[in-house]
């Protein structure tokens, strides 16, 4: 739909799949009746693009997006941390490598089908809002964008709600009108990011490494198989039997324990974060309010952020959130736009 939009208002279109992983060897992307979900996203792409007289590149990216994103991924949740592949993606891969690739096409812009609006503001650099669409808005995972590539990007969805997408799609008779939506990790369709863990370590001759799973009373509750089977907060498939539901408070990777405990304390106000990359605000000016949001499907709420040396800032929700979980990235708005972003120490 992005593309056909853009081509109405009079752009050359072109278009471009990213091939980002080798199937058989990652083992991921196998819908259950075994067609290949890649092949169908190529197709679909190229149906797209024959539809309304565009041109049509398959790019392979794999092996920058393994360096960059699978590589990450597998080796942040081995030290117990929990990270978000969509923001590593956008940030290293897709408005970095396949940027490079659209200018070498001869394309002056970039464009995506991502529910959220860039525009440029009075004092020259660009922002990022929410889309209207707040059942599908984006914004999030495009906090790791630098402001080179915000000034070539276009996202022309940003201004519909999903059905009005819909809608013109069917108008359009496009083949991926009625295309089923999957919020799932992209090279782990199954939603099961364990086995996809355990698949690659044993592609690799590699094994987790078991350890104790401890009450926060400092009872031993029994044995755990690798600390990247956790997350904070996680309930079910613990593995131990406890006359009260218990909760992951803890991955400490140094003695390679999960403390488990009660659900209330799950909840906190404070921590760091790092790597931070801002895109409306700007550190210099010190210590602000904001709306935090500390993960996708998080509801933003109140709190003050104070900047730190070391590109690293403090953050203190007004009240207490839950499972504030280390690896995952923290958004910082001001109403609809996106001020910056960085990921929780």
């Amino acid at each position: 739909m992005a593309a056909l939009l853009l081509k109405e208002q009079g752009f050359e279109v072109v278009g471009a799949h990213m091939k980002l992983w080798d199937y058989v060897d990652v083992g991921a992307d196998i819908y259950k009746d075994g067609r290949c979900c890649t092949i169908d996203s190529i197709t679909d792409c190229r149906m797209v693009c024959d539809k309304i007289g565009a041109p049509f590149y398959v790019l392979n990216m794999s092996r920058e997006f393994r360096s960059t994103v699978i590589d990450n991924f597998v080796s942040e949740y081995n030290v117990g941390r929990t990270p978000n592949p969509c923001v590593k993606c956008n940030s290293d891969v897709k408005w970095n490598e396949f940027l490079r690739k659209a200018e070498q096409l001869g394309c002056d812009y970039m464009a995506t089908g991502h529910y959220a609006i860039i525009q440029k503001n009075g004092n020259g650099r660009w922002h990022i809002r929410k889309g209207i669409d707040g059942t599908r808005d984006q914004s999030y995972v495009l906090w790791g964008v630098s402001q080179k590539a915000l000034s070539r990007t276009l996202m022309p969805l940003g201004d519909l709600k999903k059905s009005k997408v819909r809608e013109i799609a069917h108008k359009h008779d496009l083949r991926t009108a009625d295309k089923p939506e999957s919020r799932e990790i992209c090279f782990v369709t199954d939603n099961n990011y364990r086995r996809f863990l355990d698949e690659w370590n044993e592609k690799r001759g590699m094994e987790f490494e078991q350890g104790e799973i401890v009450h926060e009373n400092g009872e031993i509750l029994g044995r755990h198989n690798g600390i990247a089977h956790f997350t904070i907060g996680q309930r079910k498939g613990l593995g131990i039997s406890h006359p009260t539901p218990l909760y992951v408070q803890q991955i400490d990777s140094q003695t390679n324990r999960v403390v488990v405990g009660d659900n209330d304390n799950l909840f906190t106000t404070a921590f760091e974060a790092r790597d931070l990359n801002w895109i409306g605000g700007n550190s210099d000016e010190g210590a602000f309010e904001a709306d935090i949001k500390i993960r996708y499907l998080h509801q933003p709420a109140g709190g003050r952020v104070t900047p730190l040396d070391g590109n690293r800032v403090k953050v203190e929700f007004f009240e207490k959130q839950r499972a504030i979980t280390s690896g995952q990235s923290v958004v910082f708005y001001n109403g609809d736009s996106v001020l910056g972003g960085g990921i929780i120490a």
